[in-house]
């Protein structure tokens, strides 16, 4: 029998600019969703009413079960006992449907709990590391290889101990998570609609910064809602007043709102030039992001005149690279021929001999500012990792780096988001240019450097159908 699914999908994302920066309002950054996403799939079943059943069919030891039910008119909201609780799934679960109750009122809300809900959570894989599976089959840690594995395979760990890639896992899964619930109780009525769109943005951004416990800077889930953009965070005193279990329903549903103008978020759609190839690597040897990120700011508030002084200049140079971006593309919209010229001439030559080109046109010379600006940016990181002894671009990844720009055709090399160890972009200009810096990774034997197969992909959440996803229908419980 042909199970009837409401299914959203949400992507993945890669902070190319802003690094530490987006956390101020007063900064912006530069961030790109991916091809990998994740997928939250409902049906209903006729088991008992109110009860949730959680699937993550990749992990071991991942089903859930919640009860919920109307006691007068309030949620009653529980999870069921288990060896391990999933804090993320739990908390967008308990507000999502108190905001439901609020939205739909007690008489429609009883009306959708008469059923069971099955609930499967699954991610791409390139969200997780694959080097345990690669072994256990022998196979390379190449590009090949990963293509050869099955799609949303099992990691063959617990949500405790899997490798993350950094691709932002748990704001694709909670974003796809609350758009699936919001579009299977009708709380929106469809992806396309920008109200709609913006109710799903501010749920998503609170239960993300419930969950984990502060109100972070929230470029990932924008990213998971909007897709590539130009990102200004909002301020975070906006959930100052419902960071509370206990919150009043009727508080809250106002202040997540799309009609709440208190939300100042700056959201600019971007993608990357035409001709532009995003490639990711996964390095095994992980950084704490959170740890990162609180030393950093230590040094901020103990040296302001010194890191205030680096903020500014860094923040000036990452708006001057999406400048450089968004005019190659506008160069490329009013004349593709000299465009697609200097794209191929560039893919032949190392970047640094970019500038020896005679009789250079338009693009090229965007090519070598962008070049040049990049590498302003990541000699003010590598300033800020001595000043603040905080690893944002290691000397490990500097050499691997540079090594990757030594590559004819490569534009850009560099750490995304907080930085540390776990993993690197690199923008080419080719195809051939991309298989020669996947060689540089494979021989590369200071880090052990994989590939992930995620590309840049501008969409961000989307409803799907259950047929139209390689692979999907197989692990849908």
């Amino acid at each position: 029998m042909v199970q009837n699914y409401t299914i959203a999908s949400a992507p993945g994302k890669v902070l190319l600019t802003g690094g530490y920066l987006v956390l101020e309002p007063t900064y912006s950054g530069l961030v790109v969703s991916t091809s990998a996403r994740f997928y939250t799939a409902i049906r209903t079943t006729d088991s008992n009413a109110g009860l949730i059943e959680v699937h993550s069919p990749q992990f071991d030891d991942a089903t859930w079960s919640y009860s919920a039910s109307i006691a007068q008119d309030t949620l009653a909201f529980s999870a069921l006992p288990t060896d391990s609780r999933n804090k993320f799934v739990e908390t967008c679960l308990f507000f999502c449907l108190t905001l439901l109750l609020e939205q739909k009122g007690a008489e429609d809300f009883k009306q959708c709990l008469q059923k069971g809900l099955v609930i499967t959570i699954v991610g791409d894989n390139d969200f997780y590391s694959q080097r345990a599976q690669l072994q256990e089959k022998k196979l390379p840690n190449d590009a090949a290889s990963l293509e050869s594995l099955d799609p949303f395979c099992k990691t063959h760990a617990t949500l405790q101990t899997v490798h993350k890639t950094g691709l932002g896992s748990s704001a694709a899964l909670i974003t796809s998570l609350v758009a699936a619930l919001f579009l299977h109780f009708g709380g929106v009525s469809s992806m396309q609609d920008t109200k709609d769109r913006l109710l799903i943005h501010n749920v998503a951004q609170f239960v993300h910064c419930f969950a984990q416990g502060k109100v972070g800077s929230g470029f990932d889930v924008s990213s998971a809602v909007w897709g590539s953009h130009h990102y200004r965070r909002f301020d975070p005193a906006i959930l100052a007043s419902v960071m509370d279990e206990h919150v009043d329903p009727k508080l809250l549903l106002e202040t997540l709102s799309s009609d709440n103008k208190s939300w100042d978020n700056k959201v600019v759609p971007f993608q990357l030039p035409s001709g532009f190839e995003l490639m990711l690597a996964d390095i095994d040897a992980g950084s704490h992001t959170p740890t990162l990120v609180s030393k950093a700011l230590s040094w901020r508030k103990s040296k302001p005149q010194e890191a205030n002084a680096l903020w500014e200049e860094l923040g000036a140079f990452n708006s001057k690279v999406e400048q450089d971006l968004r005019e190659l593309e506008a160069i490329h919209t009013n004349d593709p021929t000299s465009y697609e010229q200097a794209i191929h001439q560039c893919a032949q030559l190392k970047a640094t001999e970019w500038s020896s080109i005679t009789n250079p046109s338009d693009a090229i010379q965007k090519f070598v500012k962008l070049v040049n600006d990049f590498s302003r940016v990541r000699d003010l990181l590598r300033k800020m990792s001595v000043l603040s002894d905080v690893p944002i671009e290691p000397e490990e990844q500097t050499r691997l780096l540079d090594a990757c720009m030594e590559v004819e055709g490569t534009i850009m090399a560099g750490v995304p988001g907080a930085g540390g160890y776990d993993a690197i972009f690199c923008i080419v200009l080719s195809n051939e240019a991309k298989q020669k810096v996947r060689r540089v990774w494979s021989k590369w034997t200071e880090l052990s450097t994989g590939p992930l197969l995620a590309r840049e992909d501008s969409k961000g959440v989307t409803s799907v159908a259950s047929d139209a996803v390689a692979g999907l229908l197989n692990v849908l419980v």
